[in-house]
């Protein structure tokens, strides 16, 4: 009953659209990164902060979609949804990056050839949890916490999200949340002008400076989503899904700004990008319509594989990245097919994964749990 009544309420069609649209991007970011030398020379240079959207966005759609339904709604059922809308894909990353592991065995990652079967096993295994793994349990030389499928980190962070949320910070008073959102994100800026490397990337290691930065990266974002669903009422603004797009675009490309000696210009562009730039977009992209069938069904692809290619492109980007370590200095041409051919295989891995196995295994969960 519970399932029906939060499923029919209005749908942000749009946001779903972004949604796509930062994934995609994600993708062709983490596809050009293979052949950057360091932060500042990354292609799509900010694209990295698609992160941070997908945290703020998460939070005004938990805000719109819960906050009002709690009279209805148990903590454990919150969480039984929560594990249902994400938890399958998570597992099946984390089986994608075992049957590649050793494809990516190359000049970057040159001791995968050296780990038994048996240590990449368990390693999955624990990732279909997401617990963490220590530094001291990693097999590929990255420092990840989930070393078969690193954006299983951001997922981490989601899932304390949530936590955070339903038991206690669902409860705060909007003056409360305010505070909160003002708190987080002078942190935010804090961290970001004094960074080392003058960005907000990384959060996927478990040490005391990755934590900081993966807490850092969560905190604002998701719970100024909440808030701005709070206090917000979306307008009727035309072309909002081209509007939103181009500004969600131009701004995860935006060059890198300053240079070694100006760390801190980078860092307080991405802060204040998160804390500014996407809240914006996020209304913009939620006061508009799609009118058109057209435009109904590009939204709705997009929104379809927007998580399904976040959590099973990587292990396709690993195998690329080590590829390119073993065959540097080839010219653009050489690259092309290959990196071209890594972002379709990402597209249809994720299609298939959504309709194949993500969405059989949703409904079957929800017919037996909810």
């Amino acid at each position: 009953m519970h399932t029906n009544t939060i499923l029919t309420k209005p749908h942000y069609a749009i946001l779903d659209g972004l949604r796509g649209v930062a994934a995609l991007i994600v993708v062709i970011f983490h596809i050009l990164e293979a052949h950057s030398t360091s932060h500042l020379d990354l292609m799509i240079n900010h694209g990295y902060l698609a992160v941070d959207f997908f945290f703020l966005l998460s939070g005004f759609v938990i805000g719109y979609a819960y906050d009002d339904r709690w009279t209805k709604l148990s903590i454990g059922g919150f969480f039984k949804r929560r594990l249902i809308r994400l938890q399958p894909l998570v597992v099946l990353g984390m089986i994608i990056g075992a049957l590649g592991f050793y494809a990516s065995d190359s000049a970057i990652f040159p001791l995968i050839h050296t780990v038994p079967m048996w240590k990449v096993i368990m390693v999955m295994l624990i990732g279909f949890t997401l617990i963490p793994l220590p530094i001291s349990m990693d097999i590929r030389g990255w420092q990840e916490i989930h070393p078969l499928n690193g954006p299983g980190w951001s997922l981490f962070y989601e899932y304390i999200a949530n936590i955070l949320y339903a038991l206690g910070f669902r409860k705060l008073p909007n003056w409360a949340l305010m505070l909160l959102v003002l708190s987080s994100g002078t942190w935010l800026i804090c961290y970001t002008v004094t960074s080392k490397t003058g960005d907000v990337i990384g959060g996927w290691s478990l040490n005391a400076e990755q934590i900081e930065i993966g807490l850092t990266r969560m905190m604002f974002p998701f719970f100024a989503g909440l808030l701005l669903s709070r206090l917000t009422k979306p307008t009727q603004i035309k072309n909002a899904f081209i509007w939103s797009s181009l500004a969600l675009i131009i701004t995860l490309a935006i060059p890198r700004i300053g240079g070694t000696d100006k760390l801190w210009l980078n860092g307080l562009c991405d802060a204040l990008t998160i804390i500014f730039i996407f809240p914006i977009i996020v209304y913009v992209g939620a006061s508009g319509q799609i009118h058109s069938k057209a435009g109904n069904k590009i939204c709705k692809f997009l929104g379809d594989i927007s998580y399904p290619i976040y959590i099973t492109h990587y292990p396709l980007i690993y195998v690329y990245t080590g590829w390119v370590s073993d065959n540097r200095g080839l010219g653009f041409s050489a690259y092309l097919p290959y990196g071209l051919l890594t972002f379709i295989a990402a597209v249809g891995i994720a299609y298939a994964a959504l309709k194949l196995y993500d969405e059989p295994i949703r409904a079957w969960l929800q017919k037996r749990l909810a």
